[in-house]
């Protein structure tokens, strides 16, 4: 770095400066000079010929010099020289022309060295070239003190600083603007490394990445999605996640973003059922904000899934064909076990035992017929068969509650049906009673010993709300979003004595979505639980 009276400036700028400056400045003094020269001499004002050639031939020799010597690899102060000659030359020529005015052309000279070494510099100038002014009019016979003999080294000292001023903001913008072009090269280099280092992950990851303009057009892409595309390409026809409804190509994932609609994990499946290279993609789009809050497109996100959603159907399969396989040995033993209790002459160990055999027989029973719906309801299977009619809500809500009368009398909770209304909508009854057997269930099996358990039933003309609730522990907020999962057991259900299968909320969710309605829970930890089903008040229309 080179120093420039404050301004710290890097010696290539500089050194390119320098260059610049001494050509440019010395080729606008020799054709000033050659100009002047030819102005004074058609007015006839020269009275020394051979001393006006003189001086125009110095400036000519240091022009030629400004082309011919490199002038970045000489000393600075070396370039003092040509300033020098050219005040040299200009007096030869003001002494050939005294009336010409010529002694102007010093202006030349001097605000290049005020440009080139500062405040110092111009009036190193400024002294050179008033004692050399000064000189010529002492020396002159005809010339006289005039004003212009002290205005015209005034005027030459002003054009000095202000080119000296002048001279240091440039250095400072233009090192300024190195400085900026330097930073800017480095930003650009960090963002052609970002973008190399992420389009290198895009390519390595295993799952689809599309990017979206807020028009729609595809902007990036990965190799991933290549293949994936690849794999689902030509004739190939489209289903929902049943697996068994066609899906028009404008519900297909990519027809979806493209119309700026967001989803989360939508599963397609790409063939027809049963062929043996059909595959599940599961898509996520998110819309992208830009720093101004406007839309910036968006992001799709897809993923092979073929090898899990298979996997779940095989378990689904399993599940379903084990639980037929157990049903009927279980229906055999409870309606032996019935027909047993019915024997008036049991002893009462004899009763007491079988009493024992039947109450897990139907446990077992009540388990198998969850599984049975879990496998009935998933994504893979048949959808849950509804058999709707006009239902009175409030007898189902109470039978449930009767029925869970023994259960809540061993745990001493007390059920609370005051705010049971009557209520009638179209409903399949034996579904619906296994949602409210669900709820209760849970109630009470997982409610503090002595709790109390609140029903309520209700409508407002467009919805039916049943609710129930407890006085429990609750259910902390970490594991609400997985609440409604199959085979999902809280941390409380875990540490209990009670036994689950974690299906139970699961399965009333898919029931209550069948009938067009919808199931949530409000809960705190030391609180309890209150579980709300709305569900249509005419279900008629809105039911499949």
């Amino acid at each position: 770095m080179t120093m420039t009276g404050r301004v710290a400036v890097p010696k290539r700028v500089l050194g390119a400066s320098r260059d610049r400056s001494i050509l440019l400045n010395q080729v606008l003094l020799g054709s000033v000079v050659v100009f002047a020269a030819v102005v004074v001499s058609l007015f006839g004002v020269v009275q020394d010929v051979t001393l006006m050639t003189v001086g125009v031939t110095l400036v000519f020799i240091a022009t030629g010099a400004a082309f011919v010597v490199p002038w970045t690899r000489t000393p600075p102060t070396l370039m003092l020289v040509l300033p020098l000659i050219d005040i040299a030359a200009i007096a030869m020529m003001r002494g050939a022309a005294p009336a010409g005015g010529l002694g102007l052309l010093w202006a030349f000279p001097v605000m290049w060295i005020a440009a080139a070494f500062g405040v110092w510099g111009a009036l190193f100038g400024v002294v050179v070239i008033s004692v050399t002014y000064w000189t010529l009019v002492a020396t002159e016979p005809t010339q006289s003190m005039t004003p212009s003999t002290i205005l015209l080294p005034v005027m030459i000292a002003g054009l000095a600083i202000s080119a000296a001023f002048g001279s240091r903001r440039a250095f400072a913008q233009r090192v300024l603007l190195d400085k900026q072009s330097r930073l800017l090269q480095r930003s650009v280099d960090r963002a052609r490394r970002q973008e190399d280092l992420v389009t290198e992950v895009l390519q390595a990851v295993d799952f689809g990445v599309i990017r979206l303009t807020p028009d729609g057009s595809l902007v990036v892409t990965n190799e991933a999605h290549a293949r994936l595309q690849r794999a689902v390409e030509g004739d190939v026809r489209a289903y929902a996640a049943d697996g068994i409804t066609l899906l028009d190509p404008e519900d297909l994932p990519l027809a979806r973003a493209r119309r700026g609609e967001e989803f989360e994990n939508a599963l397609v499946w790409h063939g027809d059922p049963g062929a043996e290279e059909r595959r599940a993609l599961r898509s996520t789009a998110r819309r992208l904000i830009d720093k101004d809050l406007s839309d910036a497109g968006m992001l799709i996100v897809t993923l092979d899934v073929t090898a899990e959603e298979l996997a779940l159907r095989s378990r689904e399969d399993l599940i379903a064909s084990v639980s037929h396989e157990l049903r009927t040995p279980l229906t055999s033993i409870t309606g032996y076990v019935e027909l047993a209790l019915d024997d008036p002459s049991l002893s009462p160990a004899t009763r007491r035992s079988l009493e024992v055999v039947e109450r897990n027989a139907g446990r077992l029973l009540d388990l198998v017929s969850d599984l049975l719906t879990a496998s009935a309801a998933s994504r893979m299977g048949v959808a849950l068969s509804l058999h709707l009619e006009s239902t009175d809500v409030s007898a189902i809500v109470m039978a449930a509650v009767e029925a869970a009368g023994p259960r809540a009398a061993e745990r001493r909770v007390t059920i609370d049906t005051k705010a049971v209304d009557t209520v009638h909508t179209r409903a399949d009854p034996h579904r619906l009673r296994q949602v409210v057997d669900n709820l209760l269930s849970n109630a009470i099996k997982y409610n503090r010993i002595a709790g109390r358990v609140e029903v309520g039933l209700t409508d407002d003309g467009t919805h039916v709300w049943i609710v129930v609730s407890d006085d429990g522990p609750g259910i902390s907020e970490s594991e609400l979003p997985r609440l409604f999962e199959r085979f999902f057991r809280s941390e409380l259900v875990r540490r209990s004595t009670t036994h689950g299968s974690g299906l139970g909320l699961a399965i009333s969710r898919e029931i209550v979505r069948a009938h067009g309605g919808e199931i949530t829970v409000r809960t705190a930890i030391g609180e309890g639980a209150a579980f709300v089903v709305r569900l249509p008040a005419s279900a008629e229309e809105e039911a499949p």
